[in-house]
């Protein structure tokens, strides 16, 4: 199957399926909107910046970057459950 070429760091035609390991998981009440893990998302997956983020998993990579630069920690990587 041919796709168009997507521009680089476009999750548009980047989906991850199932391959991925980890996923993140927001706690909205620790979440402070800062957007920092917005910025730092090489999918631009995480919505929009002065909200609470929500990950669009099916294009997610799992690479943890916005668990790793989130100041307060409100961030954290589960593992993909290998029986769903």
């Amino acid at each position: 199957m041919i796709t168009p070429k997507a521009k680089a760091g476009s999750s548009i035609k980047t989906k991850t399926g199932d391959w991925k390991n980890q996923f993140p998981e927001i706690n909205s009440e620790k979440c402070i909107k800062c957007g920092i893990c917005q910025s730092i998302c090489p999918e631009g997956i995480l919505g929009k910046k002065g909200e609470v983020p929500k990950p669009d998993l099916n294009y997610c990579k799992g690479c943890g970057l916005c668990a790793s630069i989130c100041p307060v920690k409100a961030i954290e990587m589960k593992r993909v459950d290998s029986d769903e």
